[in-house]
């Protein structure tokens, strides 16, 4: 498997200083974060709203790949994370679904949804309390 690779760049002190963020593949190329855009409400991205995407992401195509290997293709996956910082360290990331599957059963489609959320690699990677929230389903 490949690796990925990002660096940051980090100028000043911590409450006064700026970063750049940017990533091997381009997606971000000197994204700006700062300790606004972190514990306030600056212009800018911050390493949680980056982990609540990369789990966002990482969830939804695991349980694809589960609901793939039960036969099942989805119409539409949507999730979004919600990252919580508090005294230092993240305390929790809480997943929010909305999905369309045709043919499975509700039951069914909770069970897969319980797999993605324990097995994708960025909820093994956490080590925090994560939830689930199924906010809207169909089959």
């Amino acid at each position: 498997m490949p690796t990925r690779s990002a660096s940051a760049v980090w100028n000043g002190s911590g409450k006064e200083g700026n970063g750049k963020l940017s990533t091997a593949s381009t997606a971000l190329n000197g994204a700006q974060y700062s300790y606004k855009t972190r514990f306030e409400d600056g212009i800018g991205t911050n390493p949680e709203e980056l982990i609540a995407a990369a789990h966002a992401g990482c969830f939804s195509m695991k349980l694809s790949f589960v609901l793939g290997a039960k036969n099942f293709t989805p119409d539409s996956i949507e999730t979004s994370a919600e990252i919580t910082l508090a005294d230092g360290k993240i305390t929790g990331s809480q997943l929010k679904l909305k999905a369309k599957v045709p043919g499975i059963s509700e039951q069914e489609f909770r069970d897969a949804a319980e797999t993605a959320k324990t097995e994708c690699p960025i909820s093994k990677l956490l080590n925090t309390n994560i939830t689930l929230e199924i906010t809207e389903f169909k089959n």
